[in-house]
């Protein structure tokens, strides 16, 4: 389980999550990662509809951006809604979307874990190396990908 001491010897606290992801694929993943999150209060922002969220979760939907100026736009939708929700962690599995939301993270202090797509096997995608230097962890699923980001962690696959 994920926690966070505010004081050493105290309990846990729970975390308040952004799960941040393009639907597709990518969602299909960061849901496989749901049982690691029991116990905090976590919140979803996709750049589209999805019909495999879970019903009756907490969900932000961001203008889906294909590298045009609607990338800036996502800066502002992200301080928005960050402003609101107030999350403790972004933990992401792509696409581009995170990006936006990584600059808005990185300026007012949250840690981002960003986990590689299963599909990146050899090399990372473009969007995992812009991730790198906003990231807290950035895990891959390839021990292939680990050797050659020796930074970068593998704790296995996702599916």
């Amino acid at each position: 389980m994920l926690s966070r001491d505010d004081r050493a010897g105290s309990p846990p606290r729970a975390l308040r999550i952004a799960l941040i992801s393009a639907v597709g694929g990518h969602l299909a993943e960061l849901l496989e990662l749901m049982p690691a999150f029991e116990g905090h209060s976590t919140f979803w922002i996709t750049n589209d509809e999805s019909p495999v969220l879970p019903p009756g979760v907490e969900s932000y939907r961001v203008a889906h951006a294909e590298r045009d100026w609607r990338v800036a736009w996502n800066v502002v939708e992200f301080a928005r809604i960050f402003a609101r929700t107030r999350p403790d962690l972004i933990v992401s599995t792509g696409s581009g979307l995170v990006v936006s939301a990584a600059l808005v993270a990185r300026a007012i202090g949250i840690p981002i874990l960003y986990i590689e797509g299963t599909w990146a096997v050899t090399s990372p995608t473009l969007t995992g190396r812009l991730m790198r230097p906003f990231t807290r962890r950035f895990y891959v699923q390839w021990p292939e990908l680990q050797r050659k980001l020796p930074w970068a962690r593998y704790a296995g696959g996702l599916l």
